[in-house]
């Protein structure tokens, strides 16, 4: 059996989707023949944790927590926040920009954490990984960015061992959603170190294509070769058995975070037209929202006329979260029509395919995930804009709940092919081939 280092920083105890990917990866790959040896933070300033992802490593893992110095305790203690290091409610929206404090926080971000907050784990990161590709005899890397920190880490062990690397992204790199506004130099550099990674990197495996048009689009000179895209999925075996009866109400559920652009706006509004024309009253229907929401989603919400209606869970374990979504009618997805949203296809989606539950997506014509959404047969997408659409589309699925038809008509066949156990195994296939 070969042995891979595995460089991440979401990792358990760590939380959120991005956690899930590397995970599944480490959980799989060996019964494709190769041992994962892991490489996270000891210390690390997660959005969300989640504890009982622990008890899903694998026992005969070998994890090497290594020390990384977080700059957002800092930061906290000037914005007078508290709570996690990046909230929903530490995103780039007009009201959180304001002031000098959030102009100050934003300077230093945009030019001095190049490519992120987390490169001061280089420091220890890369020593530590040098050390455990001698003493595991390792034969491959694998880097999960973001953070992308994480890809420098991978490029400097690379060209110090030697040894072929995976440079996965789960999402674009400069100029993407996330990404801070920076002044022509960090931004400059950014761009360099971005294009370093592309340009060393054995492979470059990405979670959705968006992120090789992204990387081809910006530097053309880039071997298309070298891009390998290997879906998202999910994994039935974390599906836990729920014996609760049918919902008595017409149940809509989302899960996930919700801040800025990707909010529930046009959906309420959609929710409160079906209310005036009599076809929903308020107690017919359960909005269930399972996860971590800003501060103007809250008031959004609190604003419908469904507020009653509202069930606002809040973050829970990913087992806990998956529960909700097998109790739902509905599986509620949002995805904002900024152009650059029209590729990105979020993990949580097939954790919602795998349900076999009826999925109402809000998301872009001719977009990854309206095309995933159709291919699978899932349910129905409506762009996020057209409330008249999303109308129709929550009254058609509500009157056949009536009627105790079927919501969807899901195609197993497609779907199952998205199990994460196949993603690991693509994985894989990929290091085998360049250690050949």
């Amino acid at each position: 059996m070969k042995t891979v280092l595995v460089v991440a920083y979401h990792f358990p105890p760590g939380g959120g989707p991005g956690v899930q990917r590397v995970l599944k990866h480490v959980t799989y790959l060996r019964e494709a023949g190769w041992r994962p040896v892991v490489l996270t933070v000891e210390n690390g300033d997660f959005p969300a944790r989640d504890e009982s992802l622990l008890a899903r490593i694998p026992a005969d893992v070998t994890v090497i927590r290594v020390p990384i110095l977080e700059p957002y305790g800092l930061y906290r203690s000037l914005m007078g926040a508290k709570g996690a290091a990046i909230d929903v409610n530490v995103n780039k929206t007009e009201q959180q920009r304001s002031g000098w404090k959030a102009a100050v926080a934003e300077f230093i971000r945009a030019t001095f954490f190049i490519p992120d907050a987390r490169v001061g784990w280089m420091l220890t990161a890369v020593r530590a990984g040098m050390k455990a590709i001698a003493e595991h005899n390792v034969d491959a890397i694998y880097s999960s960015a973001p953070p992308y920190t994480c890809a420098l880490i991978g490029r400097a062990l690379h060209k110090r061992s030697g040894l072929p690397w995976v440079a996965g992204f789960r999402d674009p790199w400069t100029g993407f959603l996330t990404t801070p506004t920076r002044w022509w130099l960090p931004a400059w550099i950014d761009r360099r170190l971005e294009r370093s990674v592309f340009a060393n990197a054995s492979a470059v495996e990405v979670a959705w294509q968006g992120i090789t048009d992204d990387a081809l689009r910006k530097y053309p000179s880039l071997d298309p070769s070298t891009f390998v895209h290997i879906p998202n999925g999910y994994d039935s075996a974390d599906f836990p058995v729920v014996t609760d009866p049918p919902p008595a109400q017409f149940t809509i559920t989302y899960t996930g975070s919700l801040y800025g652009r990707r909010n529930p706006a046009t959906f309420l509004e959609a929710l409160a037209l079906l209310e005036r024309r009599g076809v929903l009253r308020t107690s017919d229907v359960v909005l269930r929202f399972v996860g971590r929401f800003g501060q103007d989603v809250l008031d959004m919400m609190a604003a419908s006329p469904f507020a009653d209606s509202i069930h606002n869970v809040g973050y829970v374990p990913h087992h806990e979260s998956i529960a909700w979504l097998l109790r739902s009618n509905v599986l509620l997805l949002i995805v904002d029509e900024a152009p650059e949203s029209a590729a990105i296809v979020p993990g949580k989606v097939y954790e919602y395919l795998g349900t076999k539950r009826a999925v109402l997506a809000l998301a872009p014509h001719g977009s990854a995930i309206a095309e995933l959404v159709q291919q699978t047969q899932a349910g129905i997408s409506v762009p996020q804009s057209d409330v008249e659409g999303i109308a129709n589309a929550i009254a058609a699925m509500f009157d056949r709940w009536k009627q105790g038809l079927p919501l969807a008509q899901p195609h197993s066949g497609a779907i199952e092919q998205y199990e994460r156990k196949h993603a690991a195994f693509q994985l894989a296939q990929l290091l085998t081939t360049l250690t050949s």
